[in-house]
């Protein structure tokens, strides 16, 4: 049975961790310690296999979801449920969804939107708005290897 914890972020987004999350350092790849919830759902609801499909965040339909990673996802139909479900860490966002430019070059954890996303190299990145996307864009490689090498940290401390 997991022990879950949510540490609330500026009163709107929540991350729900596992208990001995601090002590777990996953690999790139495998389920986050940390999920961005807002208004309930990982990643405000919006359908993380529609950026792949549909090359754009759709809103998902509340009572079509997934438990994941300590969070509740939403999708716009039952194909896209099934899809996230056979292969979640395909489709979920890296750094459990947090702004990829603020975990790289702050070391924290940001909200993001969902107009503001990237696919490199098949992997979901959001960011917070449309100022820090551009400034993400300007060295997508540089700021992945960052907070690739700034996440476990990340995750360690929270």
């Amino acid at each position: 049975m997991l022990n879950r914890r949510t540490l609330l972020i500026g009163g709107a987004a929540a991350v729900t961790a596992t208990a001995g999350a601090a002590s777990l350092i996953l690999p790139r790849g495998l389920e986050p310690a940390l999920t961005y919830v807002k208004d309930g759902y990982a990643i405000g609801g919006t359908d993380p296999v529609a950026y792949f499909t549909h090359a754009r965040p759709i809103a998902g339909d509340p009572m079509i979801f997934h438990d994941w990673a300590g969070a509740t996802w939403s999708f716009v139909d039952q194909t896209h449920r099934d899809t996230f479900a056979e292969n979640p860490l395909k489709y979920a966002p890296q750094y459990g969804g947090f702004c990829a430019w603020a975990v790289a070059e702050k070391g924290e954890l940001f909200s993001t939107q969902p107009r503001n996303w990237a696919i490199v190299d098949d992997k979901l990145y959001l960011n917070f708005n449309d100022d820090i996307q551009a400034r993400w864009d300007e060295d997508r490689p540089g700021f992945i290897a960052l907070g690739d090498e700034r996440w476990p940290e990340i995750t360690a401390n929270v």
